[in-house]
């Protein structure tokens, strides 16, 4: 049912997205010629188009109403479950001999690649140039 109401607001949705686009920005409707007294005149086009962005924009929002009761209806949870599980282990750290700069592994992983990425350097402390 609420898979049935989704694909059914999509619809609606593009439906009415495309009625709210054919219409003109001054409310003339889709300016389309014809006898004046009929029905695709530019003023019956004109209501036409108004009579059915009013009844797709009231279905739209019955539907949204609808589906945002129904989601609330199946998302509702009967008892809250207040035990906790004790019994797995906790999670320990890699066993690494990686040591610890203050309490934090990360920088100590950092500083471990950062020495071992060092460029050479010469006897004076100077860097060569071929690197």
């Amino acid at each position: 049912m609420f898979l049935f109401l989704t694909v059914l607001q999509a619809i609606v949705a593009a439906m009415l997205v495309g009625v709210i686009l054919m219409q003109k920005s001054e409310g003339g409707g889709l300016g389309v010629g014809g006898s004046p007294s009929g029905m695709m005149s530019a003023r019956g086009a004109a209501d036409l188009l108004t009579r059915t962005t009013s009844i797709l924009a009231v279905l739209f929002v019955a539907l949204s109403i609808t589906l945002a009761v129904l989601a609330a209806a199946e998302g509702k949870v009967e008892t809250i479950d207040q035990s906790l599980q004790r019994d797995t282990a906790p999670v320990s750290a890699p066993a690494d001999d990686v040591p610890l700069v203050g309490d934090d592994p990360l920088a100590a992983a950092a500083a471990a690649a950062a020495e071992e990425e060092a460029p050479a350097t010469g006897s004076d402390g100077s860097i060569p140039l071929d690197q």
